[in-house]
């Protein structure tokens, strides 16, 4: 089975040696997504609020450009460096996602990469046959 890149300029640019998502077969993969602007590569603010938003406008972004959407995600996994925030992360994923709900784990973690205060990876299984 082969593997094929998905990629979008809508969505962060990969600050490392991975891509933004990858699809084999009916499974799309999305690596972890940070708060990062995609024109500047920059934190949107330091605001959690702000830097919550912004990463699911990444990941719909990525999403979009794989061809599927939001009910197609099966499972994510969120890393907070301070879970005091999972409450703000609740709210703002219920604009994103519909019931029934994904799987999900969260995660609090001590840093992530330049500084960002939360990261999500998505597994997507898609449910139409693609042209």
């Amino acid at each position: 089975m082969s593997k094929k890149i998905i990629h979008t300029d809508l969505a962060p640019q990969a600050i490392g040696t991975y891509s933004q998502a990858v699809r084999v077969g009916q499974v799309v993969y999305i690596s972890g997504q940070i708060p990062l602007v995609p024109g500047t590569m920059q934190l949107i603010s330091s605001d959690i609020h702000a830097q919550v938003k912004q990463v699911f406008e990444n990941l719909q972004a990525i999403v979009h450009a794989s061809q599927a959407t939001f009910d197609e995600i099966v499972k994510v996994t969120i890393y907070l460096t301070d879970l005091t925030h999972f409450a703000l992360v609740n709210e703002v994923m219920a604009h994103y996602f519909q019931a029934p709900y994904p799987a999900r784990a969260v995660l609090g973690v001590q840093s992530l990469p330049r500084g960002a205060q939360i990261e999500i990876e998505a597994i997507i299984i898609q449910t139409k046959e693609l042209a």
